[in-house]
């Protein structure tokens, strides 16, 4: 039960796999799709075209239990050529909407603010939509600001998973502070996005109550929910339980106005693309004050 079940696991497309990892080395980038031993990697590398970059290198300052990226206390300097690097993989793969993440940062002043702005600046100069999936930046606001400044479509901050669960699960994290986050981003007029992982140990009243709090203290706009999965044996907890509740769960999100995306595959930056054309549907039919409820998207296996 600790690893990825093959019966929910997509295809592999090996041809075009190895055409993105290709152009991925060939500029000595990182994606949270191999870091993080991601389930969906064989359907956006093969299927899609398509890959979540990794910022500020492939070394977290933090361990949360849930994730597979290698931890250090000092990692290596930022790569000042990344945001040009990273330019010019976008257009070799021909994206014209790309999801950037990171690694946090807390050995730098800036906590990366200034990188990830020059990175999200450097793909919008070639007419890219982005998606920034922020790390909390220690819940500076000022620091926030930064990456807000280089105007990204959509900004996302994963609160992951319950408060109950914060201690064991997310360390350094902190549940009201990210749902402030969230809120303060949604305050300066951009779309929100958030995230949640269930199977870690928590009820399904919490992930209920959870769900209900960020939307009314954020106004939060998409979430996506999906099921854990053991990224690595010794550096990650176990899977505590595999849940199947996802239509009630579903149904409970679009119920309180959230564009939800739910299912046992579903990560943050699942067919980001496809959410983002949909949620411009969805967004603009609901301000034209018409019945609409979220197009259906097939995520959940049979």
């Amino acid at each position: 039960m600790a690893m990825l079940s093959s019966s929910i696991k997509p295809k592999l497309n090996l041809k075009e796999t190895h055409r993105i990892k290709t152009i991925l080395r060939k500029y000595n980038l990182h994606t949270v799709c191999e870091e993080s031993f991601c389930p969906n990697i064989s359907e956006c590398f093969g299927g899609n075209h398509t890959a979540t970059f990794l910022l500020m290198g492939s070394f977290c300052t933090r361990h949360c239990s849930f994730c597979g990226i290698r931890t250090s206390k000092n990692p290596p300097p930022l790569d000042p050529e990344e945001p040009e690097k990273l330019k010019k993989s976008v257009l070799e793969m021909g994206l014209k909407f790309v999801v950037l993440t990171s690694v946090n940062r807390d050995d730098l002043e800036d906590f990366g603010a200034n990188h990830l702005a020059k990175c999200i600046r450097s793909l919008k100069s070639i007419g890219c939509e982005v998606e920034i999936l922020s790390p909390d930046l220690n819940y500076h606001k000022d620091k926030i600001d930064i990456v807000l400044d280089a105007k990204p479509e959509i900004f996302a901050h994963n609160i992951e998973t319950v408060p109950r669960l914060y201690p064991s699960v997310r360390p350094w994290g902190d549940f009201r502070k990210s749902v402030e986050l969230l809120r303060y981003a949604k305050s300066k007029g951009f779309i929100t996005k958030t995230s949640l992982i269930v199977g870690l140990g928590e009820e399904y009243s919490e992930i209920l109550e959870a769900v209900r709090i960020i939307k009314l203290e954020s106004d939060c706009d998409i979430i996506t929910v999906g099921q854990y999965f053991q990224p690595t044996k010794s550096r990650n907890q176990n899977v505590i339980e595999m849940f199947d509740k996802w239509k009630d769960l579903e149904d409970y999100c679009k119920s309180l106005g959230f564009f939800a995306v739910v299912g046992p595959n579903v990560r943050s930056s699942y067919i980001a693309d496809k959410v983002f054309e949909e949620y411009g549907i969805f967004k603009s039919l609901r301000s034209n004050s018409q019945n609409v409820q979220n197009k259906e998207i097939n995520v959940i296996s049979s």
